[in-house]
């Protein structure tokens, strides 16, 4: 049958669920809070400068051209991408860094000068990552974590022990440079742990990272935002902006009936939630909800983060797009975010500098640099910090790239924990959600489908397969294809012919 669905947020895997629902007719609404799409993926303009605010990496293109596939369509239909070249610099120290290629060969080479021998085992290490990468991403991350089975094959009976091993140890085993054990390490932090607890099989990562290389959407990965929000109303959706909704409202029978959107009842066959799951569950009176607070509360969720969006006055020298401050102690910072949630004394941090390939992200002769310190979500969050924590990185941007900056910054915009709250009613202001640990994994991870409520459902981060942008594409697609197995197996007539409100 033809459905009404009504999607709760408009982040990727919100955008992607709708795409594919209304492509197969049904009637589809998305309403977002906040007055832009996007979700965490929104931007910033600020006197001629555009910063993404949340993803500025674009990893596993394969993912996003699985996506328009689907549709009989390609990525350069909505976007143009070009291939970073290099991919991205890491420094450790002044005058002191690796940059790292755009292809393999020159990776290998990279490795062979900084620890002679390296070579041979970083490609017997990215063969077995592609291996990896060939059963996870095109295959058991299209599955929607319903049953354990799901995660029995014969490929990954044949790789049991990796997922009992760690990434850490495997890496630390090959390589001895502490530099290369660091950049190796590196991809996995995009599925929200620490590397020592985070599988081995999940090294698919660093194929992803050195096999296909780093991408960037012409604009931004806002473009991205816009091309599937383009997409989708070519299916036919429909978006609401400035929609806050305040609750699900849950028939006798125990179905989903309604949301309640600046405080009107709009009724629907189904309801999907690409926002926040704990915030979801909360827009439920208790005894529909599936997950109680002590379940969240011992949950491992990825970081946080301390954002500033700067625009500075000249170009910055000595990086490159993408650049990795790593000076400072990767254990001691990744122990203050899970083990001991503090604020990070000497943090890494991350920044990028979109005109090192985008001149249109800023003024002519100006610089658009975005900074990123990872944190412990629900730690204290105060404008003192911030600016303690700015100075920090600035001072060693200025030492590490041997340039003054201070001077040159025209503006500064910062985003952390407590706006991520706001913004997003993300749980304890995480940024990336659920952590991708072992006992996180798959049908460990909330349900995609409530067990308490028919109709209604969730995607996104905090649900299956996980964290990270090519993840909420698939999870968008896993959710879409239950809601209509449900819909071709149960019709029945549309409750909203009588209820329907329009705002």
């Amino acid at each position: 049958m033809n459905a009404t669905i009504k999607i709760i947020g408009s982040g990727f895997s919100s955008l992607a669920a709708a795409a594919y629902l209304a492509g197969e007719g049904n009637d589809v609404t998305v309403y977002e809070k906040n007055d832009t799409l996007g979700g965490r993926a929104r931007q910033l303009k600020k006197d001629g400068f555009t910063f993404d605010m949340g993803p500025t990496w674009y990893w596993m293109p394969d993912v996003f051209e699985r996506f328009f596939e689907d549709f009989g369509k390609k990525p350069r239909d909505y976007y143009q991408l070009e291939k970073l070249s290099p991919a991205y610099s890491v420094y450790f120290g002044k005058e002191d860094y690796i940059t790292i290629a755009d292809n393999l060969e020159d990776i290998y080479r990279v490795f062979e000068e900084n620890e002679p021998g390296s070579s041979t085992e970083l490609k017997n290490f990215i063969s077995e990552a592609k291996s990896n990468y060939d059963i996870a991403i095109k295959d058991l991350v299209y599955r929607p974590g319903l049953s354990p089975l799901e995660l029995v094959t014969p490929q990954t009976i044949a790789k049991l022990g990796q997922f009992f091993g760690n990434i850490s140890k495997d890496i630390r085993k090959k390589f001895k440079n502490k530099r290369l054990v660091q950049i190796l390490e590196f991809p996995v932090l995009f599925l929200g742990a620490k590397p020592s607890d985070t599988p081995s099989f999940y090294s698919f990562m660093n194929y992803a990272d050195f096999g296909l290389g780093t991408w960037y959407p012409k604009n931004g990965m806002y473009s991205v935002v816009e091309g599937m929000v383009k997409l989708a109303k070519e299916q036919g959706v429909k978006f609401v902006t400035n929609a806050s909704v305040s609750k699900i409202g849950v028939s006798e029978t125990g179905c989903a009936e309604y949301i309640t959107v600046n405080g009107e009842k709009l009724y629907a066959d189904i309801i999907l939630s690409g926002a926040d799951y704990h915030h979801t569950e909360t827009l439920l009176d208790k005894k529909f909800r599936q997950y109680d607070e002590g379940y969240w509360q011992k949950k491992v969720f990825a970081p946080s983060s301390l954002l500033f969006y700067v625009g500075f006055d000249k170009p910055v020298e000595n990086v490159e797009h993408h650049t990795l401050f790593f000076d400072s102690d990767f254990d001691t910072h990744a122990i203050d975010i899970y083990d001991n949630p503090k604020w990070p004394d000497e943090p890494l941090f991350y920044a990028s500098f979109s005109g090192k390939t985008d001149t249109d992200a800023m003024p002519v002769g100006k610089e658009a640099g975005t900074f990123l310190i990872p944190l412990a979500p629900g730690i204290e969050d105060t404008p003192e910090l911030r600016e303690k924590y700015f100075e920090k990185i600035i001072t060693r941007l200025e030492n590490l790239t041997q340039q003054k900056l201070r001077d040159s910054i025209l503006f500064k915009e910062s985003f952390c924990v407590n706006d991520f709250v706001k913004d997003y009613n993300s749980y304890k202001g995480n940024a990336y959600g659920l952590a991708n640990t072992l006992m996180q994994t798959a049908f460990l991870r909330p349900g995609l489908k409530s067990k308490k409520v028919k109709n209604l459902f969730f995607t996104g981060q905090l649900t299956v397969p996980g964290p990270g942008v090519p993840p909420a594409l698939i999870s968008g697609k896993l959710v879409a294809g239950l809601i209509e197995k449900q819909l071709d197996k149960e019709p029945k007539k549309s409750l909203t012919k009588h209820y329907e409100i329009n705002i």
